[in-house]
């Protein structure tokens, strides 16, 4: 857009201006900060945060602290790059980056920003959202990482390093947290020696809160929080070339969540209230509304690894493996109403066990040469299971009738002697699909390389590949016994009563035409070239590639593709009603073409990038109001400009600024899903990614007596824009304009008393919007949390 393209060239006026400044702070002398070295390790090898040539954000386990970060999904507030959108159940999360990700609503669909805790892939978004362990860093890679971290990373990286056992002595910490809500926090964390070469760590924690989303029918809450996790370390040196570290961890989620706001109550509100059902009326932000069944959401989550680093003085071998096991239980009143349209035994539920094995052998130099290099090998393997249904409840006959003005009885009793179907059948109690059967294996093998040559003292070149080779089977079997849904309606001049036709026939997979397997390929690259202009100042230009192999839709919207109903029904096996759909979106492929500056003095540093980002085939899961939609979106392209500046003008006092602009388009979006059917994005904005994302925050250090002591304020600010594609605008559109603060002393027998608070302002927006369940005209979305506040008291000893 034009606006965004004048706005490029200020960030560089400012970005100079910056370095004349930093040039002349340290010559005024009195009281001038320092800023603090951040060593990474996202080339998977360790380096500053300066001089790597790669747009990375680093939050510090200090700043996760302070700003109370409790899980991945909190990250958003201090990275405006990326954006965390929570949908209608814990695990039901997508992580944006630069505007592209996705991954909820299926469990066919792999995440496009990858998820690494300590090296090991976290295939799904539900198995990273439990509360953050004792942490070091985390890593936020912006833009296509393929070459080095391979699987599903075609938008970026989330990379979590936690803290390591500590051989060099005992030490520990234990903390108590209390906030509105009837918000309690435990956690504990125990680490140190069992020899001169072997430690341990342990650590634990428990998070509770109430909700803040009153059911009014039942007098419940909604939206709480109610998890646990453990984890436990061993860090073995048994030579000096030597290091195995062992994690076993392991956490629980059991949460109500999450209710929604009623945005447009259409002229079906009406017909739920004669029916006995209540509607709360059209305000987004009052935080209530009418369930006759509480939403259920359980995330249990476990896992072992083992890292083993050896010296072979000219390169180090690294082998990370890894097994881990997610299994998931969600059921949800997915009309949102207080009428029994879906009965509680079988409300959209889903039973998902999912078995990972990961493997990862890496070689990578270890010498002071001109040239550095890496070579290694990536093997994940996948199980996955998943059991469902969803069925009718006791009042979504009476519903069927005040739509069709008695329509569905009248066909009942003329149709029902003719074609033998006894009176009642129609949406009776229980009626739908009763079992949804989805299994799905993935194995998938990845072989990467990178090498960094110095073509001079100032100049280094960098060339990766990486070779992806990635292989699925799946399967959906479902029953169905939704009668009416089968009817060829058509055929008897009905037309008209097809919009009830809620659950078409499914025919299961494989069959005699459909084999259920995908086999994708691919090769992604790294090309850049880093100069250091000065001792201080270093450019870099370079292009990457990412890649995302194709994704199943495991849910009974999973339908044969065009293409194959010919030769279904020579095979016999179309049935009335059966409809045309996707059975799995294709490959993902992401391009970005990217130049950086990065400059750090003693008092300022200053990271920019200027990119524009491409990706083919973008694996789109839109809601249509019955089910979702996945399929390959075309092209969608992002010209952006991200700036990161710190600057500590005085010594204790630490300024930040971050910001990102994003001119996003829609280069090729052909049967994009809208208001009333397929339509043509091409040429058009994608709906919720705002223009310009900033985190402004400002901390001041100082000591109250023998405390030390710090106060931390921050603004967290998006733009405004539409919400979704398929909801105008004027309906449901998100800006954020929000405020955190915290205060805190550590005293000098270990004691730590921290004040904090999120949200103090008490913004209000729109997480996400969709067309309400079987709901004609009306609009639903999920509001924003609202303020919350409290204390934390700490102990660490040693």
């Amino acid at each position: 857009m034009p606006a965004l393209k004048s706005l490029k060239a200020i960030p560089a006026a400012l970005a100079a201006a910056g370095f004349a400044a930093s040039v002349s702070l340290p010559a005024m002398g009195q009281g001038a900060g320092m800023l603090e070295e951040v060593i990474v390790t996202a080339a998977k090898r360790q380096q500053t945060l300066q001089e790597i040539p790669i747009a990375v954000s680093v939050v510090t386990a200090e700043a996760i602290e302070q700003s109370q970060v409790l899980d991945v999904k909190d990250l958003q507030t201090l990275v405006p790059s990326l954006r965390v959108t929570q949908l209608q159940g814990s695990a039901q999360t997508n992580f944006i980056i630069r505007g592209f990700g996705n991954g909820a609503n299926n469990p066919g669909i792999e995440p496009s920003v990858g998820v690494f805790i300590d090296g090991v892939y976290r295939s799904r978004v539900g198995s990273a959202l439990n509360d953050l362990p004792k942490l070091e860093r985390v890593e936020v890679l912006r833009g296509p990482q393929s070459t080095l971290f391979g699987k599903n990373a075609s938008a970026g990286v989330i990379n979590v390093v936690t803290a390591k056992p500590d051989l060099l002595g005992h030490s520990g910490e234990v903390g108590v947290t209390v906030g509105n809500y009837n918000q309690k926090i435990v956690k504990g964390y125990l680490t140190g020696p069992i020899s001169d070469n072997l430690a341990f760590s342990v650590s634990g924690g428990m998070n509770q809160r109430d909700g803040y989303y009153d059911n009014l029918e039942l007098d419940t809450k909604q939206n709480e929080i109610n998890r646990w996790n453990m984890r436990g370390q061993l860090l073995w040196n048994p030579t000096d070339r030597m290091e195995v570290r062992f994690i076993a961890d392991a956490d629980s989620l059991d949460e109500v969540c999450c209710g929604v706001a009623n945005l447009v109550n259409g002229p079906t509100g009406a017909l739920v209230q004669a029916l006995g059902g209540n509607l709360v009326p059209e305000e987004p932000f009052a935080y209530e509304g009418f369930y006759d069944f509480d939403p259920q959401n359980r995330i249990d989550t476990q896992g072992v690894s083992m890292q083993i680093d050896y010296d072979f003085d000219s390169f180090t071998l690294t082998s990370i493996t890894a097994m881990r096991k997610l299994e998931q239980f969600d059921l949800g009143d997915v009309d949102y109403t207080s009428a029994r349209l879906v009965t509680p035994d079988a409300a959209n539920q889903r039973d998902l066990e999912i078995d990972t094995f990961t493997q990862e052998l890496r070689l990578t130099s270890a010498t002071d040469g001109p040239l550095q290099w890496m070579v290694g090998a990536f093997y994940f393997t996948e199980e996955l299971e998943s059991d469902g249904a969803f069925g009718y409840g006791d009042q979504f006959r009476a519903y069927a009738d005040g739509l069709t003005g008695g329509g569905v009885s009248g066909v009942e009793a003329a149709l029902g002697p003719i074609l033998g179907i006894p009176a009642g059948t129609f949406f009776a109690e229980g009626a739908g699909f009763p079992s949804e059967v989805a299994t799905l294996d993935d194995d998938t093998l990845s072989l990467f390389a990178q090498i960094d040559y110095d073509i001079t003292d100032a100049m280094t070149l960098t060339l990766g590949a990486n070779y992806t080779e990635s292989r699925k089977e799946a399967s959906v079997n479902i029953v169905s016994t939704d009668v009416f849904s089968s009817l060829p309606l058509g055929a008897f001049g009905l037309e008209a009563l097809q919009p009830l036709q809620f659950l078409p026939p499914f025919l299961s997979f494989p069959n005699a035409v459909e084999d259920g397997e995908t086999d994708d390929d691919d090769i992604t690259y790294t090309v850049r070239l880093a100069y250091d202009l000065t001792q201080n100042i270093n450019v870099y230009a370079g292009v990457s590639t990412g890649f995302k192999a194709s994704s199943w839709n495991l849910s009974r919207d999973s339908r044969p593709f065009p293409e194959d109903i010919a030769a279904l029904g020579a095979a016999g096996l179309l049935v009335p009603n059966l409809t045309s759909g996707t059975r799995y979106a294709g490959p993902e492929e992401s391009t970005v073409y990217e130049i950086g500056l990065k400059a750090e003095f003693d008092t300022v540093s200053v990271n920019m990038a200027i990119f524009d980002q491409t990706i083919e085939g973008f694996q789109g899961n839109v809601f249509t109001g019955t089910g979702f939609v996945l399929a390959n979106a075309g092209e969608q392209s992002t010209d952006g400009l991200e700036l990161d500046v710190n600057w500590a003008p005085i010594d204790g006092l630490r300024l930040s600024f971050a910001a990102t602009w994003l001119d996003p388009l829609y280069d090729d979006f052909q049967g994009a899903t809208g208001p009333d059917g397929p339509i043509d994005l091409s040429g058009e904005q994608p709906s919720g990614i705002p223009e310009l994302s900033t985190n402004t925050s400002a901390t001041y250090n100082f000591n109250i007596g023998n405390a030390m002591s710090y106060a931390r304020i921050e603004h967290v600010y998006e733009e405004e824009v539409q919400a979704v594609d398929n909801i105008s605008a004027d309906v449901a559109s998100r800006e954020i304009n929000m405020f955190n603060a915290s205060f805190g002393m550590t005293f000098s027998n270990g004691v730590e008393l921290n004040f904090w608070g999120r949200n103090l302002n008490g913004d209000e927006y729109l997480l996400s919007a969709f067309p309400s369940v079987a709901q004609a005209g009306s609009i639903s979305g999920y509001p924003n949390q609202p303020r919350t506040y409290g204390a934390t008291l700490k102990y660490s000893f040693e």
